[in-house]
């Protein structure tokens, strides 16, 4: 199909811009710089989809990673692309869309089949942290998979970099380190926006690729087509309401109720007004004041602030025309990116020129006016700029003073620098790698490396309970709502407000004070305690009661379950090895691309994943089943999968430690001997890199321990898939550092010896792969 029949037939347009053309017909470039409201999301969407699906061009990676400053109505891009896919049907139709929230993630099939294209899109929040290996608002098991599938035949998309900070270089280094340190796949990036300076991504890695980075702009051809858009008249001039010192008292009172008398007096019925403020809290007290004005006219609040269901309300309201008295729309910055509005009036604090360009592009969009007007508002107190620099603010100022129009073709370039952030190091990035929390339990914080440092969030949700000690189950993704760390410290300190942590080891949630609370952290608040409001978003100082959302009951984010072999159906061990071996050989067949040695290390670390499953603490726990009583013959079998949704008997017990031990003392000695262990004992992401004692596991007679495996254990024989695996008396000396004359290299050496030779991206492939053929062995057992 020709590319202009392609795109027509998914939007519904005669034809493609012709850049749009250009995109979909020649090799990726490296940056994209499009005037806002020109169709930058379909560009790069049809193309992927275009080249994998038509062209099966080997240059585009089979999962496009969409990735959006904020993520206030992300939900927009899901649906668009969801509508094009639709229309194009076949192929086109079958391709998964999954957006990241946070949350627990059921089995996706953009997690089952690798092998397949898939849509991914997410803020930097969720993206960037899954891709450092510390995946804001989801299990922790799950980093690595998340990791090796952002890593490898990924084509990231970074929309609206003006708006990432800090996130911006990260995405350069992560690309840097991409080429530097090898990726299974194809893997490259696509930075977009209106508003781009290539200075931005100069950073100590990625530098030296700059120089041969490729633009893609619009053509004459473009802005003739795009003349009505481009040229539309927009009066741009400063507003009566002004922040500084005197007027920012009292919450920025006096400011307020002068914006709120000026955004009246301009509304127009029948049209959209739009006010962008710069921060939640200034956002949210416009909001109350032009509440309690019960104008006429539809009034919504958008910021990143709400949960999703609210967010989707939103986003279905904003998206219609507007009534006939019209609609006042009361935003943060969150709407600059991946939101298509057009207003009539246009209000807008003063920010960076970047931001300002992309703002200026919500008014009077598509030409549809023959005149709108832009008010900007002057902020004149340093203390008052966050979370933009002053200096950007004040050239800002300076620019706007000498204009009176914000026609799109005729602002100047942004040729601003960056603020500076901070920047990931190679080394910093390969420490990620180990999943383990540090002896105190905490995790490396990555949020320097994803916001800039005015701005980290967390997780919240509420659940109706009394007391301190909640048995609550995880959150879905609707429940979740984003929340700054100072919004949270605010909520508590009030002492009778409470919020909780769950603690994955000891399986349970734990209070966590005011000062305690860290950016990716999912916090659990009583619902009585209030905080939340459904036109407000996240308010620290509501006491409303907040409505509970549905929600699951069972918890299986603990250590010391083993959810994945709780199964309606048991399954033999010896069969479910079998099947977990030959999953493997299919996926390995679908996807090609791996080294010599390295696919059939695979399938080896698939055959032997759960020999450790005949451990007594492991079988007892399985045949803990009423419908087995004693002397039934099911009980002197050994199993993979039981009905029974007992705890081991030992604390902290982790069967792929056991198998591991196993691989260690009878694998072949073959140079993938050490890989083989290591993707034996990481199939549940629970043992990877170090191997210690859980804190509070208590020692077994002075003998050496670790993850519920005693020195001394013994695994009784086991025939499996034309194997035997003998009876076996489990070592522990690979928990010493040097070199035993037993076992060898300590495991912490022979780690970081893999972690060397292969490089993060492939070994969290690899071990990836091992993960994906368990589950769908699992699955297909089941079914």
């Amino acid at each position: 199909m020709d590319y202009r029949d392609f795109f027509n037939q998914a939007t519904g347009r005669d034809a493609p811009y012709p850049y749009q053309d250009r995109l979909g017909n020649e090799p990726w470039p490296d940056f994209l710089e499009i005037p806002t409201g020109l169709g930058k999301t379909a560009a790069v969407t049809l193309a992927w989809l275009y080249k994998r699906i038509v062209l099966n061009d080997p240059e585009t990676p089979r999962r496009l990673i969409y990735c959006l400053p904020m993520r206030v109505l992300v939900e927009q891009t899901v649906a668009e692309i969801r509508k094009w896919l639709e229309q194009l049907g076949g192929d086109a139709a079958d391709i998964p869309v999954h957006l990241l929230m946070g949350g627990e993630d059921a089995l996706e099939p953009w997690m089952l089949h690798p092998e397949r294209n898939a849509i991914w899109i997410g803020t930097q929040d969720m993206l960037l942290s899954r891709a450092l290996m510390r995946g804001y608002g989801m299990s922790r098991y799950q980093w690595p998979v998340h990791f090796a599938l952002l890593h490898n035949e990924a084509l990231w998309v970074f929309d609206e970099v003006q708006l990432m900070g800090a996130g911006l270089r990260t995405s350069a280094q992560l690309e840097a380190f991409r080429r530097q340190l090898q990726v299974p796949g194809s893997a490259r990036t696509l930075w977009l926006s209106a508003t781009l300076n290539k200075t931005w991504l100069k950073t100590v890695d990625f530098a030296g690729y700059l120089d041969s980075a490729t633009t893609l702009n619009i053509s004459d051809e473009d802005r003739r087509l795009a003349g009505t858009r481009l040229n539309a008249l927009k009066t741009l001039q400063i507003g009566s309401a002004r922040l500084d010192a005197e007027s920012k008292k009292a919450n920025a009172k006096t400011y307020l109720e002068t914006l709120a008398q000026e955004i009246v007096a301009a509304h127009r019925a029948g049209t959209n007004t739009l006010a962008i403020l710069n921060s939640v809290e200034r956002a949210q007290d416009l909001t109350r004041l032009l509440q309690k004005r019960k104008l006429p006219a539809e009034l919504l609040l958008v910021h990143a602030r709400f949960r999703a269901a609210e967010r989707k309300a939103l986003n279905h309201a904003i998206q219609q025309a507007a009534p006939a008295a019209g609609r006042i729309i009361v935003a943060t910055q969150a709407i600059e990116a991946g939101v298509d509005i057009s207003s009539q009036t246009l209000f807008t604090e003063l920010a960076p020129w970047s931001s300002l360009v992309q703002r200026f592009g919500r008014c009077n969009r598509y030409g549809e006016y023959a005149e709108a007007a832009i008010y900007w508002l002057d902020i004149a107190d340093e203390a008052s700029a966050p979370p933009y620099s002053y200096s950007e603010m004040e050239q800002a100022r300076d620019t706007l003073r000498q204009r009176q129009t914000a026609s799109l073709s005729r602002l100047p370039p942004v040729t601003s620098e960056q603020p500076l952030s901070h920047v990931l190091r190679r080394k910093d990035f390969l420490d990620l790698f180990n999943t383990d929390p540090d002896l105190t339990g905490f995790d490396i914080d990555v949020s320097l490396y994803i916001r800039d440092e005015g701005t980290p969030q967390l997780f919240v949700f509420w659940r109706d309970f009394d007391g301190d000690k909640p048995e609550e189950a995880q959150p879905d993704r609707a429940e979740l709502c984003p929340a700054s760390i100072t919004q949270i410290k605010n909520h508590l300190k009030d002492k009778n407000k409470k919020a909780f942590v769950w603690d994955s080891l000891a399986g349970m949630w734990k209070p966590v004070s005011q000062n305690a609370v860290y950016p990716g952290q999912t916090l659990l608040l009583r619902a009585q305690d209030g905080g939340y409001n459904k036109t407000l978003g996240f308010v620290a100082a509501d006491k409303q009661a907040v409505e509970v959302l549905r929600h699951k009951t069972a918890n299986d984010q603990i250590y010391q379950k083993d959810p994945d072999s709780i199964k309606t159906i048991p399954i033999l061990l010896e069969d479910h090895l079998s099947h977990v071996k030959k999953a493997a050989e299919s996926l390995l067949s679908a996807l090609g691309h791996l080294p010599d040695g390295i696919a059939e290390a695979i399938v080896v670390a698939a055959l032997w994943h759960d020999v450790g499953k005949v451990h007594e603490v492991f079988q007892t726990t399985l045949k803990l089943n009423k419908d087995w009583p004693e002397g039934d013959p099911r009980r002197l079998q050994y199993w993979a999968k039981s009905p029974s949704r007992a705890r081991h008997g030992r604390p902290y017990f982790r069967h792929e430690l056991a198998s591991m031990l196993a691989w260690l003392e009878h694998g072949e000695k073959t140079p993938m001997h050490d890989l083989i262990a290591y993707l034996i004992v990481a199939h549940h992401g629970k043992v990877r890199i170090s191997l210690r004692a859980m804190p509070d596991e208590k020692a077994p007679n002075g003998k050496r321990y670790a993850r519920g495996v005693h020195e001394g254990d013994e695994l009784p024989a086991l025939t499996f898939d034309g194997n035997t695996l003998p009876a076996t008396r489990l070592r522990l000396d690979v928990m010493e550092l040097g070199e035993s004359e037993a076992m060898g290299p300590s495991w912490t050496n022979r780690t970081q010896r893999l972690l060397a030779e292969h490089g993060p991206f492939r070994l969290a492939w690899y071990e990836t792969l091992v993960r994906i053929a368990d589950w769908r062995a699992s699955n297909q057992e089941q079914q």
